[in-house]
């Protein structure tokens, strides 16, 4: 069995001159990080490994989410092919994972958020809100053989 939380950062701020790669979060997509956040820790993940797009908006959310699931937050790897719109990349980031690994959690962006839950999770909805996390549990032994599954999602205007 393998798990993987894919997580779309929490909400952004364009109120700054600032390139893509660095536009913070509002208050607003903290919140709502952590309340994400602390949602999955009643959830008793032991997460093997957490990546996160080097964009700071997704960086932050994982700050903030690991932060609230007693994850230590230098655990945290960036990696570049979680900045990715198409979905992709992330998806062969996700196959590439060590067999050894159970449970993975990503911090990302979308298109490539909604594109993989809507391909592998079954998600029916035309919008995949900020802040919320997508978990597939796959019935497989390997991350290259996933494929779709039932996915369940935490939407951050459900819980607060």
């Amino acid at each position: 069995m393998k798990t993987w939380v894919m997580m779309r950062h929490a909400k952004s701020s364009w109120a700054f001159d600032l390139p893509d790669r660095e536009r913070p979060l509002t208050e607003r997509g903290a919140r709502d990080a952590s309340l994400v956040g602390e949602r999955l820790s009643t959830m008793n993940f032991k997460f093997d490994k957490v990546c996160s797009s080097p964009a700071k908006r997704a960086f932050d959310t994982a700050l903030l989410v690991t932060s609230s699931l007693g994850i230590d937050t230098t655990s945290i790897e960036l990696e570049e092919k979680l900045y990715d719109f198409s979905g992709n990349q992330v998806l062969n980031f996700i196959h590439s994972q060590e067999e050894s690994l159970s449970n993975i959690i990503t911090f990302g962006h979308n298109n490539a958020c909604l594109y993989l839950a809507k391909t592998l999770g079954r998600y029916n909805l035309d919008n995949l809100p900020t802040a919320t996390a997508v978990i597939f549990r796959f019935d497989v032994s390997l991350w290259s053989q996933i494929t779709d599954c039932e996915c369940s999602v935490i939407i951050p205007k459900k819980i607060r």
